[in-house]
């Protein structure tokens, strides 16, 4: 249990020195042994010729594949400086949401992105040669974009962490959150998840709340379903299942008159957090293309959300992004697959072999949650 402050001290120390000394090595193709190498750097506390003296116990930071992560961080359009300035520049801040893994999560100080502890860091490292084939084909993608993978050392233990895009920019304010699998099988948010301020429901919740769905223009809805078969394609390729689409709906017109209220009661805030600065991968651009290539999709007052309307005529933005992609179909899972399948009719279970699963997760998004105008 390395105390917190100690652990984000460390990473933010050893991004600092692995994306500097990155930055000496000459640009040029990624080639298939640089997904294997793994980087080592001793950092004792008080100092040596390459690490700074610091008030942590000593340790040891690993950078995996960081030839490979440049070329995927240049290809979101993130600059080395912006990277740096963002991790490294102000402390990280802990999110309480351990989610069901039990992984620490932070997010850096200007909300781009979150780290993520992840004991499935190896598999990421397999899965690194294909998801750089799929994103050369196609950086329009709604999976998750991993910036770096990293390990820390220290007292005897691993840490690994990854770090990917924030789904949800903390500046707009979230009314709903869902985390879909298009599975019915106790797909219901617990006692525990409703308490919390700002809980995460499910499958049942969403047709429960939301039974006419989200309506879309046509040419958004076809290029969201677009993406997410795409998407659930390569996932099944890599025989991963059991993902979730996170699905965030801002109300604008529930936040107007949310305002309206706040106004009317007190002082309005005037300290509105800014924006994410440079909106490196926002939902809108992940089924639309960078905005960074001289399209102007994004206006500032979508925030990178895609624009929909609920059956009551509400604008809503939507932040969405498929998450939880990195547990693999496993033993475990079979075992499980085939003692829910006696018990229940198999259909509902949420794992099943991966081309069922990812075709039972386009039809439900596509044909219950996103609906065409």
């Amino acid at each position: 249990q390395t105390t917190s402050s100690a652990l984000k001290g460390a990473i933010q120390l050893g991004i600092t020195h692995t994306v500097g000394s990155l930055s000496t090595k000459p640009e040029r193709d990624v080639l298939m042994q640089d997904f294997y190498v793994v980087e080592s750097i001793f950092f004792p506390s008080e100092g040596s010729n390459l690490t700074p003296a610091h008030h942590y116990n000593d340790f040891r930071f690993k950078t995996y594949a960081p030839v490979a992560f440049r070329y995927f961080r240049e290809l979101f359009g993130i600059r080395p400086d912006d990277y740096l300035y963002s991790l490294c520049n102000e402390p990280l801040i802990e999110l309480s949401n351990s989610g069901a893994s039990g992984s620490l999560f932070y997010v850096s100080g200007d909300d781009e992105f979150i780290i993520k502890t992840h004991k499935e860091a190896e598999f990421l490292q397999k899965l690194l040669p294909g998801y750089y084939m799929n994103l050369n084909q196609n950086p329009r993608t709604l999976l998750p974009k991993f910036y770096g993978l990293y390990c820390v050392q220290a007292g005897g233990k691993n840490i690994r962490i990854v770090v990917m895009n924030n789904l949800l920019p903390r500046s707009v304010k979230m009314h709903l959150k869902y985390d879909l699998k298009g599975s019915t099988y106790k797909r219901r948010a617990s006692q525990k998840e409703r308490e919390k301020v700002f809980p995460t429901y499910k499958d049942l919740d969403f047709m429960q709340d939301v039974p006419d769905g989200l309506f879309l223009d046509s040419d958004m809805y076809n290029a969201l379903c677009k993406t997410l078969q795409r998407d659930c394609l390569v996932l099944q390729s890599f025989k991963i299942m059991d993902y979730s689409l996170l699905v965030a709906i801002h109300n604008m017109d529930l936040a107007q008159r949310e305002q309206v209220v706040a106004d009317g009661t007190s002082q309005a805030d005037t300290r509105r957090p800014a924006a994410q600065k440079a909106l490196y991968s926002t939902a809108m651009e992940s089924i639309q293309g960078e905005a960074r290539r001289g399209g102007t999709i994004e206006t500032d007052d979508q925030m990178g959300g895609i624009p929909a309307r609920n059956a009551r005529g509400e604008r809503l933005l939507l932040y969405v992004g498929i998450i939880d992609v990195l547990q693999s179909y496993r033993f475990v899972k079979k075992l499980e697959h085939s003692w829910k399948a006696l018990v229940h009719d198999g259909d509902t279970v949420s794992v099943h072999r991966p081309s069922f699963y990812a075709e039972r997760f386009q039809r439900f998004m596509c044909n219950t949650v996103f609906k065409k105008i």
